[in-house]
């Protein structure tokens, strides 16, 4: 710890009495007076976050004379697949009970900060405790968090230099099928009426190349919201050069830098002692305009052909239709050279010529199923941390335009399976074509919906 500043551990109960450990950082010797505000910094989403990953803000914002508590987040009840935004409320309310007990802090002046996911918790604890005097938001975003998060994924792949169906049609389909599947923690989440129930001042911070909240959509929502419950006594201020974290990127908010935007620190510092002191300022906008490449689109809930449920069929209709016809073939050749084969096998069925096209329909339709989804998760587990989802042809992720060449193939590959079925398949081999044909033709709709027959 700096030797200006001083540290203090502290525990508290969270939601349900889970008990949360945290540090509160205070400014050191002559400039710890007495009277000090103080602000609860909240985590954005992640796993396992320790408090240590805020300590670069709760030093510059100690710094300019504020008590800041920082805490580790939960891991018992948020995971990747399960959250609760009331829950981390409750645990951010736990927090600041326990900062306005500190010696030499104002009770009166205790307020709450939220980055990104925290920008969901934070108004939803301020609406709830008249005990939280100010709310500042980093990052925060006033959508939907699916929305919000098939925009940030497309962001971060378009800012790669993806473009077309994948980013397009693909990528939106997905989270669509993952929030259908309950795999995706408050998917339609409403942000708007808990914003427009926050009675406190609002200081709304946003790095102007922000990929992982909309810049530009955002802070007019939070506006209108803010006012629909009578409340103009929020400050939004825009830093160029920085990112979703206000932190400093020099390459458009692909590289965040350790350091705080220029300002950032001191706004936060100024705007306090304001808001504390019944002066925050009444519907400030100020700083550079966002860059905001796309707008979002609406995320609506899946139609009952879309659900999740309906898409794991196909998966096992493709799997059973597509890679059950080379398991066939296995056997029986096992089976020939084992010298058990049956009669009738000896009279055709284990002889029979392939079908035109059969062993293209089964290893492409099967490679591109397997290959699709695997890619897809790849591509979206990485693509909202900007990592390039491989080589490009003309915006296109080379794997992918692979994989759509494949699809082509499974679609002509089933047409002439289909008309040498119908025409002179032998007895034996019909029941087992059958099942291919139909995998193929339920695969023309499938491969359209996910955009692997789309440009």
């Amino acid at each position: 710890m700096p030797e200006d500043l001083a540290a203090a551990e502290v525990s508290f109960q969270g939601s349900g009495g889970l008990v949360l450990h945290g540090s509160v950082i205070s400014p050191a010797g002559a400039r710890a007076r007495s009277g000090r505000a103080g602000v609860v910094l909240v985590h954005g989403a992640g796993t396992g976050t320790k408090r240590d990953k805020l300590l670069g803000e709760a030093v510059a914002f100690a710094r300019q004379g504020l008590s800041v508590l920082i805490y580790d987040k939960r891991s018992e009840g948020y995971s990747l697949f399960e959250r609760s935004y009331s829950q981390l409320a409750d645990d951010a309310l736990g927090a600041v009970r326990t900062l306005r007990r500190q010696p030499g802090i104002d009770p009166a002046k205790v307020g709450i900060w939220g980055l990104s996911e925290g920008g969901w918790v934070a108004p939803l604890a301020a609406s709830r405790s008249k005990d939280i005097s100010f709310v500042i938001l980093v990052g925060a975003n006033a959508l939907q968090p699916l929305r919000q998060q098939t925009w940030a994924v497309a962001a971060g792949l378009r800012k790669a230099g993806v473009r077309g169906s994948f980013v397009d049609r693909t990528e939106p389909t997905m989270y669509r099928a993952i929030a259908d599947a309950g795999m995706f923690p408050e998917p339609y989440y409403d942000p708007e009426p808990v914003i427009a129930s926050v009675r406190q001042p609002v200081l709304g911070i946003w790095g102007v190349h922000d990929l992982l909240t909309p810049p530009r959509e955002t802070p007019p929502i939070f506006a209108k919201a803010l006012e629909k419950g009578g409340n103009r006594q929020y400050t939004f201020r825009f830093f160029a050069d920085a990112d979703h974290a206000a932190h400093r990127t020099p390459d458009g908010g692909v590289t965040r830098l350790p350091e705080l935007a220029p300002g950032y620190a001191e706004l936060v510092g100024s705007w306090v002692g304001e808001a504390t002191s019944g002066r925050a300022p009444v519907a400030q906008v100020t700083g550079p305009a966002p860059v905001q490449a796309e707008d979002t689109v609406a995320v609506p809930a899946a139609e009952w052909w879309e659900a999740a449920g309906v898409q794991g069929a196909a998966l096992v209709l493709f799997l059973v239709a597509f890679g059950g016809y080379p398991v066939v073939a296995l056997i029986r050749r096992v089976r020939r050279r084992g010298g058990v084969s049956s009669a009738v096998g000896r009279a055709g069925q284990g002889e029979a010529a392939p079908v035109k096209g059969a062993w293209l329909v089964s290893a492409g339709g099967l490679t591109v199923v397997v290959g699709a989804f695997v890619y897809l998760f790849y591509s979206i587990m990485t693509g909202g941390k900007l990592a390039s989802p491989g080589p490009l042809v003309a915006g296109r992720p080379l794997i992918w335009l692979a994989l759509q060449a494949l699809a082509i193939a499974t679609v002509v590959g089933t047409v002439l399976t289909c008309v040498r079925w119908r025409r002179s398949a032998p007895v034996g081999e019909r029941v087992r074509v059958g099942l291919l044909v139909a995998g193929g033709v339920v695969f023309v709709p499938w491969a359209l919906y996910w955009g692997l027959l789309l440009p």
